[in-house]
């Protein structure tokens, strides 16, 4: 099976806490990550919302959008209303021939508040699930219409965080509902990644693959820290920096035929863990427990760590 690595630009610049890497010039960013050999990225902050500016900018930098955050409200609003609120960014997505959309539901979250332990996140309740679930299929078929999948992003601080809940969501909803598999969001929740990829693989379209330091995570159960304050004191590091068993986690997507992007996407504090450092290590190891799982890199990303010229294709 065939997969192609990117990162994420989260490791230069947070968006949540700009602070973190915020007077980091943009091209610092993009220069890195192909240095460091990936040969995609996923949206920041600081990117360009035009599709050909976008797509020329990354091009400079032999590089290829693979998707972008969204964080939606459908505890509070209906599928057409998420629609609507989305469309700028489904819109950029398309043009760029994105084929997935990294999906989250934010109503409620704790993700973003300093001072609001991360275990005092939003649980939904009985009566709100199928109102939920109802919804989100009903966005996921809109969407795959569009030609733009939701990669559903299971996420510390949010309704969607533990095992339980992922079954729920995927065993109620259809494929158009995939899963935006996250190793690291997973341990640190106190899951085990493995499980999760042999029960879902199916329904697995996006990849992010962060690692955990547990010592650090321990301690954030221990002493209540808000999920801002866990990445600043570095729960989060890159593949080959933790305890993630990558090549078990891998292994029965490969086996079920996954295709397409692994990211890199380990928020860190820029001024402790040098980007460019740890993106290297991520991608020497996540390509490795790759391979070791049954997957290859894309020839086209391989060619193009070799300096060869690859063709972009802007979607019109």
């Amino acid at each position: 099976m065939t997969i192609r690595l990117g990162t994420n630009p989260i490791a230069w610049s947070n968006d949540d806490m700009p602070e973190l890497g915020g007077d980091t010039p943009l091209k610092t960013c993009l220069a890195q990550a192909s240095e460091a050999g990936f040969t995609g990225i996923e949206k920041g902050n600081k990117f360009p919302t035009d599709p050909a500016a976008l797509v020329e900018l990354l091009g400079s930098h032999g590089l290829d959008f693979i998707s972008g955050w969204y964080g939606a409200e459908l505890r509070r609003r209906s599928a057409k209303a998420e629609l609507a609120a989305m469309r700028p960014h489904l819109d950029l997505l398309k043009a760029c021939g994105c084929e997935v959309m990294v999906f989250a539901e934010t109503s409620g979250t704790v993700q973003g508040l300093i001072d609001v332990p991360v275990a005092e996140r939003p649980v939904m309740s009985a009566e709100e699930w199928p109102v939920f679930l109802e919804r989100i299929d009903e966005l996921g078929k809109r969407m795959a219409d569009e030609g733009v999948r939701i990669a559903f992003h299971h996420h510390m601080g949010t309704v969607i965080e533990t095992a339980a809940e992922i079954d729920r969501l995927l065993d109620g909803t259809g494929p158009e509902v995939g899963l935006l598999l996250d190793t690291g969001h997973l341990v640190f929740a106190g899951e085990d990644p493995a499980a999760i990829s042999e029960r879902w693989a199916h329904r697995v379209n996006h990849v992010h693959a962060k690692d955990v330091r547990p010592h650090v995570a321990a301690r954030v159960r221990a002493e209540r820290w808000s999920f801002l304050k866990s990445v600043v004191e570095g729960v989060y590091t890159v593949p080959g920096d933790g305890c993630v068993d990558f090549v078990a986690a891998l292994t029965p997507l490969a086996q079920a035929g996954y295709r397409g992007w692994m990211v890199v996407e380990a928020e860190q504090d820029p001024a402790k863990a040098n980007p460019l450092t740890y993106a290297t290590l991520g991608y020497r190891h996540l390509a490795a427990a790759a391979g070791e799982a049954g997957f290859r890199l894309d020839p086209s990303a391989e060619a193009a760590a070799r300096g060869a010229p690859r063709s972009r294709a802007l979607a019109v």
